[in-house]
């Protein structure tokens, strides 16, 4: 069973949607269907946010990135193609009770309100419109294939894609054209550097061959 609920475009914070999500629990148990259809882009963004907070460290632990990554994929392809991502109903529908689930949201709440004191709603036509939403639907992609890429042995080979996923994923949920670009940037940067170590390790290879 999918879950094809196209997003809907909001001037909110995400701290306002968490909000408003809490405040509409009111029965005894949820399920994560619910969460998504109520939250929409803003959840899948901040569960983005979320998994890319292991790597921001010079090395990563090996493995955790393909994991890690493909879940931001799909993500990515969900907000390139306007969708929620397609989810097993056992995952799906499986119901959670209100009380466990409420204080860790309302500890999430607390660390989002501290976020919007430095992200705002600004060069809005890096963050609106349909085709500006697919192409950093894209880049978000793009920037998790580059995460998931089996390198983690390197220095910042994963620190470099899982900034540029937070700067993303926080930039257009809050509707920061600045934080989108910059995270446009680090694709771009993090490209380089990898071509760069292929070019190193073609040169080494060509030097022993040759």
């Amino acid at each position: 069973m999918t879950t094809t609920i196209g997003f809907t475009d909001t001037d909110k914070s995400t701290s306002a949607v968490l909000e408003d999500v809490i405040r509409s629990m009111d029965e005894e148990h949820v399920t994560l269907r619910q969460i998504l259809e109520k939250m929409g882009e803003s959840g899948l963004l901040l569960l983005c946010g979320l998994l890319s907070l292991p790597f921001l460290v010079p090395v990563s632990i090996p493995g955790v990135s393909t994991v890690f990554g493909a879940g931001i994929v799909l993500i990515g392809i969900a907000v390139t193609f306007n969708r929620l991502p397609w989810l097993p109903s056992k995952l799906a529908d499986r119901k959670i009770e209100r009380s466990k689930l409420v204080p860790v949201l309302e500890r999430g709440l607390t660390i989002l309100r501290k976020v919007d004191r430095y992200v705002r709603p600004r060069l809005l036509g890096l963050t609106t419109g349909g085709l500006v939403n697919r192409i950093n639907g894209l880049v978000l992609t793009l920037a998790a294939v580059l995460l998931m890429m089996p390198l983690s042995f390197i220095p910042f080979s994963n620190t470099l894609p899982g900034v540029a996923i937070l700067l993303l994923s926080t930039g257009i949920s809050q509707r920061d054209g600045g934080v989108v670009l910059a995270g446009h940037l680090l694709v771009v940067l993090t490209i380089l550097y990898f071509g760069g170590l292929a070019w190193v390790a073609y040169a080494a290879g060509s030097s022993l061959t040759g």
